[in-house]
């Protein structure tokens, strides 16, 4: 800690935002970065505590303090050196982790003013790729065994980059046309811009990984005998649907519809008037509270709508810094206003759907309904009652962003393992790739043995 006195002396800074009325004309990343020596700044507020819980938090397992101290020295080969160590691939957590390791930082207990680990690890990556302190391995020795990754979203990737550097041979079958998963194609390039994946899967495959693209892979015995080992990292493909009358309605679309689409798009992808997903001019309605409902907030207001809705069944989320049910240094299940919300969205909670409305087909409106949360006398899941009247909320496109169903799995011959979402359900970027990272671990002591 070169700056002991730093965490006292200086206050966190984030880069923010371009300003509303530039960044809804175009999808560029709407986040903007430090100079560097604000950065440096930032990064000498870390405490180097006695009790790390920024490690603790990181489902990586993150040095912060280590590779904090070496960006407040200037030293930005070791800092990505330590931050590489345990992330694979930090120009992605750096962009659209939600940060366990800030609410966990001990500064975040007592002024709420945590350490900017995740603006700190971009800018990390970002000045190495500049320098050119990030480089192919090319000392990787073989050890003659196979191994199949199928799915290259950030589990699978994780899991890929680590085998290759243990020296087997990876092959990675994608059903897409490109890798990157939900990274590619669910968070919009407002967020994430597609050129950063493009970057790290071209250094993936000059370090040996082989990428099959528009691969549907079944995974049975015979496809196993062909590998010493299977790594499953298909995520969770289904969407939780909505069968509330009028589903069938033309305009009400699961998120992913859209999200992907409008990627594809971007890519240079064409699509059909009829096929088109999109907000223009529309009164637009998301149903569900959570990351994927944001994007679409912002999605819609890029391509032009009318106006944004987003409603959730579940209680508005507590106000403020702190969760009286999640005390620190757990994470805070608080009120969340993102970059989209920002630009523009009515959001309602304790709002259930009753149905979809329309006319000739094409949807004109949403009936729901106010509702509310009353205990369950036999314990579990609250029990939902009506509270208001049924009203109807214009719109002309639904979007459907409610998560994601865990995918169940047959019985796979002993060289398969399943890694990430496809494992554990729906969960955040960070918690994949480290458990494509563990899975790697155990494939590795499975062919070792």
């Amino acid at each position: 800690m070169g700056n002991p006195k730093a965490f006292l002396e200086i206050h966190r800074q984030e880069a923010g935002y371009r300003p509303i009325h530039d960044r809804i004309h175009d999808f560029g990343e709407v986040e903007q970065t430090l100079n560097t020596r604000e950065r440096k700044l930032q990064a000498s507020r870390c405490m180097d505590c006695g009790v790390p819980f920024c490690h603790w938090a990181c489902p990586l397992g993150n040095k912060a303090p280590e590779w904090n101290d070496a960006l407040y020295k200037g030293d930005y080969e070791l800092a990505y050196r330590l931050l590489n160590s345990t992330n694979p691939f930090p120009e992605f957590t750096g962009r659209i982790c939600p940060a366990l390791c800030e609410k966990a930082c001990v500064l975040n207990r007592f002024n709420h003013e945590p350490t900017t680990n995740r603006e700190d690890e971009a800018a990390i990556t970002e000045m190495a790729f500049q320098e050119g302190f990030i480089t192919p391995h090319t000392d990787i020795v073989r050890n003659g065994k196979k191994v199949a990754v199928i799915g290259a979203g950030p589990a699978g990737l994780a899991a890929a980059n680590d085998l290759n550097l243990k020296g087997y041979q990876v092959t990675v079958f994608e059903k897409n046309e490109a890798a990157g998963g939900l990274l590619r194609y669910g968070i919009p390039n407002f967020k994430l811009n597609k050129a950063v994946i493009d970057r790290r899967i071209a250094l993936l495959e000059q370090e040996g990984i082989e990428f099959k693209y528009g691969e549907t892979v079944e995974v049975n015995d015979a496809f196993a005998k062909q590998f010493d080992a299977v790594v499953i990292s298909t995520g969770t493909p289904t969407a939780r649907d909505l069968k509330a009358p009028g589903r069938e309605l033309k305009g009400v679309h699961f998120a992913l519809e859209m999200l992907s689409q409008q990627n594809r798009v971007l890519a240079g992808m064409e699509f059909s008037k009829d096929e088109r997903v999109t907000a223009k001019g529309k009164d637009v309605l998301v149903i569900g509270g959570g990351d994927t409902g944001s994007d679409c907030i912002g999605t819609a207001h890029r391509q032009g709508c009318k106006s944004v809705t987003q409603i959730e069944i579940m209680p508005k989320p507590v106000e403020g810094p702190e969760d009286p049910q999640n005390p620190w240094p757990e994470w805070p299940r608080t009120l969340k206003t993102t970059s989209s919300h920002e630009e523009g969205c009515t959001r309602r909670w304790n709002i259930n759907t009753l149905e979809f409305l329309g006319e000739n087909g094409k949807l004109t409106g949403v009936k729901v309904q106010e509702i509310d949360w009353k205990p369950n006398p036999e314990g579990g899941r609250p029990i939902m009652v009506e509270k208001g009247k049924p009203e109807i909320i214009k719109a002309e496109l639904v979007l459907l962003a409610m998560g994601f169903l865990k995918p169940e799995h047959p019985e796979y011959p002993k060289n398969v393992f399943v890694c990430g979402d496809a494992a554990n359900g729906a969960s955040l970027v960070v918690r994949a790739m480290a458990s494509g990272k563990q899975t790697a671990s155990k494939v590795a002591a499975f062919l070792e043995r």
